[in-house]
């Protein structure tokens, strides 16, 4: 029985956070086990805002090196790059012809970015779903892991999976959301409220995977408390709550045990020791990533073996879609 496929793409336009990692690559290492897992490094996705050239290619095989630091196996799992597979593209024109005006005007993240970019209101920002759709069903994706911010996107590409299959003929599968089973959700260090991001504006709200050890220390220490002193779980302390959080995630623990550990003791050595498990738990994955960097032949084998992978895969959805549509072929 084959596994399920299971598709993700992550932009490489900025540093991902502690939070993309413990809600993210961490469950990837473990389902690439059960899974036909695809992971694009979205590059195409990254220009619908502006983007320095040669920082966009340095991000993208920085993201690649973190990935495999993280423990993503090219052997278990498709690691390729999205401008490299040219079906992509393609399979976006033809969802373009399905996909209505009124339905990209009203997605939140174009309503979002189009505030935020009010110089750039450009095509390709309001086309991103489709484009998002197309990375999805180009791989017949079973499940796609989706947070709370993407499951409008993923609504679109079940949409016009449907569409087409009710106009053409049964040609895609309709993608499902994987919710994952655990992970905890890590807040922002200065608004708790928030899910920390990493394009916040304000420094000291997100912990990135790229901090080195004084920098991660002393973003704990700036971190954002609760009036009071004891160091508990609830929903009036949503700082500490936080800390707590982030703390068992790297420590391996639960948030009790936690709690227990912290219990009598102050917020500044509870801040300090979270700052020294999380950089504990970095240090030798940013040791593998400058590894791996330096080894350029490497990443590109990689990735060059991820591309051919990927291409043969949506290349035949391709031919499909082009037949059930009408496009010429040959003989």
């Amino acid at each position: 029985m084959e596994n399920k496929v299971l598709y993700s793409a992550v932009q490489p336009s900025g540093n991902l956070t502690i939070g993309n990692y413990a809600g993210a690559i961490r469950n990837w290492v473990a389902l690439q086990n059960g899974y036909d897992c695809f992971f694009a490094m979205a590059d195409m996705h990254a220009i619908t805002v502006k983007q320095e050239p040669a920082l966009l290619r340095r991000r993208t095989l920085e993201l690649v090196s973190l990935y495999l630091a993280c423990g993503i196996d090219p052997e278990k799992c498709t690691l390729y790059v999205q401008s490299q597979v040219p079906q992509h593209a393609e399979l976006t024109w033809v969802l373009n012809s399905i996909a209505y005006v009124g339905e990209m005007e009203r997605m939140t993240q174009f309503k979002d970015k189009s505030r935020k970019h009010a110089d750039n209101i450009n095509m390709g920002l309001m086309d991103y779903p489709v484009l998002m759709a197309a990375d999805i069903l180009l791989y017949q994706t079973d499940l796609v892991p989706v947070g709370a911010d993407q499951k409008q996107h993923l609504e679109i590409a079940r949409d016009l999976a449907s569409r087409f299959n009710n106009r053409y003929g049964e040609t895609f599968r309709v993608p499902e959301p994987y919710i994952m089973k655990e992970g905890a959700k890590i807040c922002s260090l200065q608004e708790p409220d928030k899910k920390m991001s990493k394009s916040d504006e304000n420094p000291n709200a997100s912990v990135f995977l790229s901090d080195d050890r004084d920098t991660i220390i002393r973003k704990f220490k700036r971190a954002v408390t609760d009036s009071g002193n004891e160091i508990c779980a609830s929903e009036e302390k949503k700082g500490v709550t936080n800390l707590l959080t982030i703390y068992a995630t790297f420590k391996g623990c639960t948030v009790s045990e936690a709690e227990k550990e912290f219990e009598g003791k102050g917020y500044g050595d509870f801040k300090l020791a979270v700052g020294e498990v999380v950089a504990d738990a970095l240090a030798p994955i940013q040791a593998e990533q400058q590894r791996l960097l330096a080894d350029k032949g490497y990443v590109s084998s990689v990735l060059k073996a991820g591309q051919e992978r990927a291409f043969k895969a949506a290349r035949k959805t391709l031919s499909k879609v082009y037949r059930k549509v009408g496009f010429y072929q040959g003989d």
